[in-house]
């Protein structure tokens, strides 16, 4: 935009009051709450009422502690943005005054404001999402602090099938199996890990990385992992599935409250043109 400055926001949220991240007409959703928090701040400055862009639209109930979006700003809504912090950098201060706009809830905080780079996009600017999963099974302490963000499952999960099942994952596939369909969008992704882990209670652990994700893919594989990991369907189906890219009703999408986006990666400055050109481009395989 001509006459604006594009600012990045490093931002986290815990999701369970919020029926996703975009904005929905009668409902809570994070962007609505920053937009709105967006609005009183720069009140009557001149210029249209500033709306985000984010790295990852996440679903309702899902959380954030690593999440990514800019905005652009008029010289006048950036004055009102950090007029009230003196001393601060610039660009700096926005972030302090949404996070005091959002302090009563309490939900949502902008740890970061930055001055984006030339050629920044929060969304097509990024090469890979990293997100993480957590399930306290029948070999974990249950800790009922962590009950918001980790999905009980009362039966012990066989580690080693699940990992065997998500080595097949890796690469450029069609995730059509694993994906709730969107008219006119590909299906298309590129998954780059599928790890699992336990931490010191036990509690198994799952960190996913691709360049994108469709839509509810990453709780679609983990709920296709918890039915490889209680014996239902075999290792080997997981991958097999990826062959007939229609959804599959063979398991149960995992619950939202147990995913957190953790992590958006952009490359080096000089790349970030480039990059936004080929997320641009329909993929396709081959």
């Amino acid at each position: 935009m001509d006459g604006t400055v594009r600012v990045r926001l490093d931002l986290a949220y815990e999701g369970t009051g919020f029926a996703g991240w975009a904005a929905q007409p009668g409902l809570r959703t994070v962007q609505g709450e920053l937009e709105a928090a967006l609005a009183v701040a720069t009140g009557r400055a001149e210029g249209e009422p500033p709306r985000l862009v984010v790295a990852g639209r996440t679903d309702a109930g899902v959380h954030a502690t690593g999440q990514v979006a800019h905005v652009d700003l008029t010289p006048s809504q950036l004055e009102a943005l950090t007029r009230r912090h003196a001393g601060e950098p610039e660009t700096a201060s926005v972030a302090l005054r949404l996070t005091g706009l959002l302090a009563e809830a309490g939900d949502v905080v902008v740890h970061r404001s930055t001055l984006a780079p030339a050629g920044f996009d929060a969304r097509f600017g990024a090469v890979f999402r990293r997100y993480r999963y957590r399930i306290a099974d029948g070999l974990a302490a249950r800790d009922p602090l962590e009950r918001r963000r980790t999905l009980h499952h009362p039966r012990a999960l066989d580690d080693d099938r699940i990992r065997a099942a998500g080595a097949g994952m890796i690469g450029l596939h069609d995730f059509g199996a694993y994906c709730r369909p969107r008219p006119g969008a590909t299906t298309i992704r590129e998954l780059q890990s599928l790890e699992w882990r336990r931490d010191d209670g036990g509690v198994l652990i799952a960190e996913v990385r691709a360049d994108a994700f469709c839509h509810s893919m990453v709780r679609a594989l983990v709920g296709a992992s918890i039915a490889v990991g209680s014996g239902r369907i075999a290792p080997e189906r997981m991958a097999a599935l990826l062959e007939d890219p229609v959804r599959s009703n063979e398991f149960a999408v995992a619950p939202a409250h147990g995913l957190t986006l953790v992590e958006v990666g952009y490359p080096a400055d000089e790349a970030l043109a480039d990059q936004v050109h080929r997320a641009r481009a329909r993929r396709e395989l081959g």
